[in-house]
């Protein structure tokens, strides 16, 4: 490839469309990359509180005591001991209240625990939509760079008596560079968001039957 058609030179020679179209996909993209780096720590970080805290959670220990600790935690705010957090405060709250009515403690704790549930989640899946967008618009977008650069392109050849390949190929060169920028803002988005997708969707399973787990268990410890 000559010096005339490197990436620089196609971009710099690009008509004005093409060139906003490239920076709205090269902006997409430094956007999705600093998305799909918080995401991965985010939901790494879901998955290593959930585990310390299932093996604390099923240690054996008391839970008005696992209570009190979770609540001096900043971690405790998070995840599964957030969930946990809400069922068990609401579940004494309640049970000095109504007393010896343990469907209405039971049923109240899961509640608390679902509101809790659908935050994190609402945490977990926040910047997912937008990966999804850039995932599923940027070829377009490109492409839409594309034929507008080969519209520009053989428009100028109407200006010349004799059309040649040499020079039509520049032209047709700058707008396939669009193309590309756009499936290289869209493949990491695609990937990223599937990839984390499922990572929530696990998540929410485990949460789902934590909270299926737990209120089993308290209302075995109401019985007593």
């Amino acid at each position: 490839m000559t010096s005339d058609l490197s990436l620089l030179t196609l971009v710099l020679n690009a008509s004005l469309v093409v060139q906003l179209v490239l920076v709205v996909l090269l902006a997409a993209s430094v956007i999705s990359w600093t998305m799909i780096l918080d995401r991965g720590r985010v939901l790494g970080k879901a998955r290593k509180t959930a585990n310390a805290f299932e093996e604390r959670f099923w240690s054996g220990g008391d839970l008005s005591a696992l209570y009190k600790e979770l609540s001096q935690e900043e971690k405790g705010s998070q995840g599964l001991a957030s969930i946990f957090r809400a069922g068990f405060k609401e579940f004494v709250r309640l049970r000095k209240i109504e007393g010896d009515d343990m469907m209405a403690v039971l049923h109240g704790s899961e509640r608390s625990m679902r509101v809790a549930m659908s935050r994190e989640m609402d945490r977990l899946e926040i910047n997912l939509a937008f990966l999804a967008t850039v995932g599923s618009t940027s070829p377009y977008v490109g492409l839409f760079g594309t034929v507008w650069g080969i519209m520009h392109a053989f428009h100028a050849l109407g200006n010349v008596e004799q059309a040649t390949l040499a020079l039509v190929a520049p032209g047709i060169s700058e707008a396939l560079v669009a193309t590309a920028i756009g499936l290289f803002a869209a493949i990491p988005a695609v990937i990223a968001y599937n990839r984390y997708a499922n990572q929530v969707e696990r998540l929410n399973n485990r949460y789902e039957e934590f909270v299926e787990e737990f209120s089993t268990l308290l209302q075995r410890q109401g019985r007593h």
